[in-house]
């Protein structure tokens, strides 16, 4: 996830919003010409963010903002619980599964509904899933559906949506047909992608689908009730949401605000409960007891695009860059939240073996931070592309912090490396996800969040025919081990440990190719008021549920 930030995840915007961001987006400010004003203001959540909304058609999506919106504002077959285990959600149980565990039948609530108080039926999957694999969609998430029986075969024009492995058994009844059975795909099941459409409002919007508040239709706690371009929206209570009563929030506000001091003032003046702290006042507030730092499941890190800019398709070059950094010094300088430096892709405390060792411990990386190597393989670049000088452009968010995060990353590397000029292009979040599924960049400061609890949710970026694969990275050897590691004979309990090992070589290769240039995993220093209870934060897919957050206690 994006998730796109992919991701990056996403991936976006920022995965050191997480906790405490959302963003406004979209044409349409539902009648409100101003900012998003509480009527309840003592039951309300008041949030901060950087970035807006590119789309909330479940189809299209593939960034993070979209994604923790879908947390709120959708359901699928299933979501998280505060353990990140699968639970049901429009489902009525757990899966029933043939022998060979590739047959899923599931039944659904028969109080599940739409917020036009149409029922959510089976059928609304079937739709919503053939929709997302249609060439026609051109869905880059359309490949989260390869495990369905025919999505790659749909998705490649070979066959029609129709012979997509879900049908409508009945109403409330479906069936999944998978090619393989992979320990996931309940978990997955809980992902935006795989959200119910409803076909008659869907075929109705057209284009404009999931791009104003008119446009977009809700089948989760919260719906959208207001929803201004670039500056704000607005969550109020589902009233057909089948767990109504749980929902605690009369309503959720959410401003974009790109500068992390203006949130900050906003803090502090009470209008808004939870922000992001900048480094330079973490001294100021580490002692408060509303202030926390967390490690957080998303990595950062810098596309090396070896489409467009040639010389980034030469390996010593990547390398130059990717060595040409100092982390430690940007995560507890420039950060100092809680981030941490990694020279690998994966993030650490997410998959650990049966003997509970964390998959990273036996990934080997040589992307550390070494401008003495970094020099040399510089050296090396200049020889075998026979030039001197080298410009780069840098493409980044427009935000305060990934500002300041550019302009460090020019400065090591113009240091570190002679000759090489970094030119910085930053760009709002939609337009710089735009930029990079076109590959109209040379190296692109980007994140990713976890789609589903298995590194191949991160390894899977770069294999040759992924659309997330916006670098342009071809190796048939790394291809290769990812197909093997996803075999049915990997996929069985009694070979994970010889799958996570296969996978751990998977990932060594592409550092050693220097295909993409790692640079933290994020942690997260913020401020939030101690009267919101029950957060429920996730480690992959929607980045929280504020289904049962509440304000216990009166607003100062």
């Amino acid at each position: 996830m994006r998730k796109k930030l992919t991701a990056l995840f996403a991936l976006v915007t920022a995965v050191l919003l997480t906790l405490a961001a959302c963003s406004g987006g979209g044409k349409d400010d539902g009648g409100n010409k101003g900012g998003v004003k509480s009527e309840k203001s003592e039951n309300a959540l008041n949030l901060v963010s950087t970035g807006d909304i590119p789309t909330l058609d479940p189809s299209l999506a593939t960034d993070q903002i979209a994604f923790y919106t879908f947390a709120q504002t959708m359901e699928g077959l299933y979501v998280l619980d505060k353990d990140d285990k699968p639970i049901p959600g429009v489902a009525k149980g757990n899966p029933e599964k043939s022998a060979d565990g590739k047959t899923w039948t599931i039944k659904l609530r028969d109080n599940a509904k739409w917020q036009n108080g149409d029922p959510v039926t089976a059928h609304d999957f079937v739709f919503a899933w053939r929709r997302t694999v249609d060439p026609k969609t051109a869905a880059e998430y359309a490949y989260m559906f390869e495990n369905v029986e025919n999505a790659n075969d749909i998705t490649a024009g070979k066959k029609k949506p129709e012979e997509l492995g879900v049908k409508a058994v009945d109403d409330k009844t479906l069936e999944i047909k998978l090619i393989k059975d992979v320990p996931w795909m309940q978990s997955l099941l809980a992902f935006g992608s795989f959200n119910p459409q409803n076909e008659k409002f869907v075929k109705k919007q057209g284009d404009k689908y999931g791009t104003t508040v008119e446009s977009t239709l809700s089948n989760g706690p919260f719906v959208l009730s207001q929803w201004k371009t670039e500056d704000n929206w607005k969550l109020k209570p589902n009233k057909e949401y089948w767990d109504k009563d749980k929902v605690k929030l009369g309503e959720v506000n959410y401003k974009v605000i790109k500068d992390l001091q203006t949130a900050l003032n906003l803090y502090e003046t009470g209008k808004a409960d939870s922000v992001v702290v900048e480094s330079q006042n973490v001294k100021k507030y580490k002692d408060r007891e509303d202030f926390t730092t967390d490690l957080q499941a998303s990595n950062w890190f810098v596309r090396l695009n070896q489409t467009k800019n040639k010389d980034l398709a030469n390996e010593n070059f990547r390398k130059a860059i990717a060595k040409s950094y100092d982390k430690e010094t940007y995560t507890k300088s420039l950060l100092s939240n809680g981030s941490i430096p990694t020279d690998k892709l994966m993030i650490k405390d997410f998959v650990k073996s049966k003997d509970g060792k964390d998959y990273l411990d036996e990934v080997k990386s040589p992307l550390n931070y070494d401008k003495k190597a970094a020099k040399k393989y510089l050296e090396k670049a200049k020889k075998e592309l026979g030039k001197d000088k080298f410009t780069v452009e840098f493409l980044t968010y427009d935000d305060d912090e990934r500002k300041k995060a550019a302009q460090f990353m020019k400065e090591q590397i113009e240091s570190n490396l002679p000759g090489v000029t970094i030119k910085i292009r930053q760009q709002p979040f939609k337009q710089k996800l735009k930029l990079e599924s076109n590959k109209d960049y040379d190296i692109g400061y980007a994140g990713w969040g976890p789609d589903y609890p298995d590194p191949t949710t991160y390894l899977d970026l770069f294999k040759k025919n992924s659309p997330h694969n916006q670098s342009g990275y071809n190796n048939p050897e790394y291809d290769k081990m990812l197909e093997e590691a996803n075999s049915d004979e990997m996929l069985k309990d009694e070979n994970a440990q010889k799958r996570m090992e296969l996978l751990q070589k998977a990932e060594g290769k592409l550092l050693e190719d220097g295909a993409v240039a790692p640079v933290f995993q994020a942690g997260v220093a913020r401020l939030r008021q101690p009267y919101v209870k029950n957060w429920q934060p996730h480690k992959f897919g929607g980045d929280y549920s504020l289904k049962e957050v509440e304000i216990a206690g009166a607003k100062k």
